[in-house]
C-alpha cells in the first residue's frame, strides 16, 4: 500500500491539502490531498513521538514559523483587495488600503459565529456511519462521524429556504473583508487555546512534529495530535466543514450577486461554481478517507492547520469566482465546452486514482484490484506499480493540478491573479510530495528504491 493524502479527498489535498489539504499544510490540506505513503505502523514515530525523539524541524523552524504567521494572512487580505481593484494585479500593491473600521464589524463576528455553531450542530448530528481512525500509540482508535456531505446538504436547504424568504445572500461579498478579519482572530485564538490545551496532555497525546520545545514552533505547526472536547474531534470538524462548505457559500453569493448587477450569471461564474462544487462534494462524500491523511495521522492542530481551514480555504480559494464578479469575462461556448473537458478530465485521474488506492487498502483481493502488481516490503506492506500508481508516483497530484486549471480558465489570460491557486497548489503539492517521498523512503528502504526505479515520474509523466 501507499502513503495517502487525499481531499479534500486533499486534497492534499480539498486538501490539498486540500490540503486542503484543502490547504496550508493542507491540503488545504486544502480540500485532503492523498499522501502516498500508508501510516505507519502502531506506536511508530509517525503515529506519536515521545520527547526524546523529535522529528526535525520544517518549514524554516520558529523564525520561518513566524514568518508564515505573518506572511499568510497578508497574502489573503492583499489577494481580497486586488481582486476587486480596478488593476487586479497579483504583484502589484492594491490602490487603497481599507480602514481599520472597515475591517471590524459586529455584523461580521455574530454572522461567522452563527456560521461555526451551525455547521457544529451538523457535526453533532446523528451520523450513518461511525469509522474509525488509525490506530494510536496505546492501540486505542478515535471514532468519528461520518456525516460531512450531509451537513453540506443540510447547509444548501437552509440558505435556499432564507434565499426564497428574502435573505440578501449577494450583500455577503460585501462583508468578504471583515469575515476574513474575524475568521483570522478566530485562527489564532482557537490556536492559543489549543497550544494551552495541549501543555497539559499527556506526552503520548502530542504530535510528532509540534512538541520541538519551541513555544512559537509548536504553536504553529501544533502540539496535540487529536484535541477532542469529549466525542468532538476539533481538527477533524475543522478539516472540512466550515471553510469547505464556506467555499461554496461565498461562491454562490458571488454568482448571486453578479446575477444581481448584469441581470443573469455569466457562462464563466457557472464554471468556476460547478467545478468548485464539484470538488467540495467529493470531498465531503468520501469524507471517510481524510482519516488516512497526514493532517490526522501526523499533524498536530495549531495555527498552520486552524487558519488554513478556517480563514485561507473560504477565503482564498474562492478567488477566481471574487475576480470574476470584478472583471467580467466574455466566454463562448465552443471554450467553455473545451473548459469543461479540462476539468472532466483532471476529475477523472483523481477520482480513479485516489478510489483505486483505497479499494486496495480495504481490500485487496477485490476485483478491482487484485490483478495489479505489486512490490514486497519488509513491513508486509505492498507497493503498487501498475495502474493509477503506475504511471506516476502521485497520480491524484497530477488530477488536482488539471482541476486547478481548469478553475482559472474561465477568468480568462488577461490576468495572472485568478491563476494565484494553480501557483500556490503546485508549490504545496511539490512540497507535500518531497514530505511523503522522505517517509516512505525511511520506511520501506530498498523496496522504496525499486519502486521509484520502476515509477520514476513523481507528479507530472515524463516532465516531473
Amino acid at each position: 500500500m501507499r502513503c495517502v493524502r487525499a481531499p479534500p479527498g486533499t486534497g492534499a489535498g480539498h486538501r490539498g491539502r486540500i490540503r486542503h489539504r484543502v490547504h496550508l499544510g493542507v491540503g488545504v490540506e486544502g480540500v485532503p490531498l492523498a499522501d502516498f505513503c500508508e501510516p505507519p505502523p502502531p506506536g511508530g514515530a509517525e503515529t506519536m513521538a515521545p520527547q526524546g525523539s523529535r522529528a526535525p524541524l520544517e518549514f524554516g523552524g520558529p523564525l520561518g514559523a513566524a514568518a508564515l504567521m505573518l506572511l499568510l494572512p497578508a497574502t489573503m487580505f492583499h489577494l481580497l483587495l486586488v481582486a476587486r481593484s480596478g488593476p487586479a494585479r497579483l504583484l502589484g500593491l492594491p490602490p487603497h488600503l481599507p480602514a481599520p473600521e472597515a475591517l471590524w464589524s459586529p455584523g461580521a463576528l455574530l454572522l461567522w459565529l452563527t456560521w461555526l455553531g451551525l455547521q457544529a450542530a451538523f457535526y453533532l448530528l446523528p451520523a450513518h456511519k461511525m469509522a474509525e481512525g488509525q490506530e494510536l500509540k496505546d492501540k486505542s482508535r478515535l471514532r468519528y462521524p461520518i456525516n460531512g456531505f450531509q451537513a453540506l446538504v443540510l447547509t444548501a436547504l437552509l440558505v435556499g429556504l432564507g434565499v426564497s424568504a428574502g435573505l440578501p445572500l449577494g450583500m455577503l461579498t460585501e462583508m468578504l473583508l471583515p469575515l476574513a478579519w474575524v475568521a483570522t482572530l478566530t485562527a489564532f485564538i482557537f490556536s492559543l487555546l489549543l497550544y494551552l490545551k495541549a501543555l497539559m496532555a499527556p506526552a503520548s497525546a502530542l504530535a510528532p512534529g509540534g512538541n520541538s520545545g519551541n513555544p512559537v514552533y509548536d504553536f504553529f505547526l501544533g502540539r496535540e495530535l487529536n484535541p477532542r472536547f469529549g466525542s468532538f474531534d476539533c481538527k477533524y470538524f475543522c478539516e472540512l466543514r466550515p471553510g469547505l462548505i464556506g467555499w461554496v457559500l461565498i461562491n454562490l453569493a458571488l454568482l448571486v450577486q453578479e446575477a444581481e448587477l448584469l441581470g443573469s450569471p455569466s457562462l464563466a461564474m457557472w464554471l468556476v461554481n460547478g467545478f468548485q462544487l464539484l470538488y467540495v462534494g467529493d470531498a465531503l462524500w468520501h469524507e471517510e478517507a481524510v482519516l488516512t491523511t497526514m493532517d490526522i495521522t501526523h499533524d498536530g492542530f495549531g495555527f498552520m492547520l486552524a487558519f488554513g481551514d478556517l480563514a485561507w480555504v473560504p477565503f482564498t480559494y474562492s478567488l477566481q469566482a471574487q475576480f470574476l464578479l470584478y472583471h467580467p469575462q466574455p466566454l463562448e461556448l465552443p471554450t467553455a465546452s473545451v473548459i469543461c473537458l479540462v476539468n472532466a478530465v483532471g476529475y477523472y485521474i483523481f477520482r480513479g486514482a485516489n478510489s483505486q488506492k483505497n479499494t486496495f487498502r480495504k481490500n485487496p483481493s477485490d476485483p478491482r484490484v487484485a490483478g495489479l502488481e505489486t512490490i514486497s516490503t519488509a513491513t508486509g506492506k505492498q507497493l503498487l506499480v501498475s495502474g493509477w500508481w503506475g504511471m506516476v508516483r502521485h497520480p491524484n497530484y497530477l488530477g488536482d493540478l488539471i482541476m486547478a486549471l481548469a478553475w482559472s480558465l474561465p477568468c480568462g489570460v488577461s490576468h495572472l491573479l485568478p491563476y494565484f491557486y494553480l501557483l500556490y497548489f503546485t508549490a504545496l503539492l511539490v512540497h507535500r510530495e518531497a514530505r511523503d517521498e522522505q517517509q516512505c523512503l525511511q520506511k520501506y528502504g530498498l523496496a522504496w528504491h525499486e519502486y521509484c526505479r520502476r515509477v520514476p515520474y513523481r507528479i507530472v509523466p515524463y516532465i516531473y
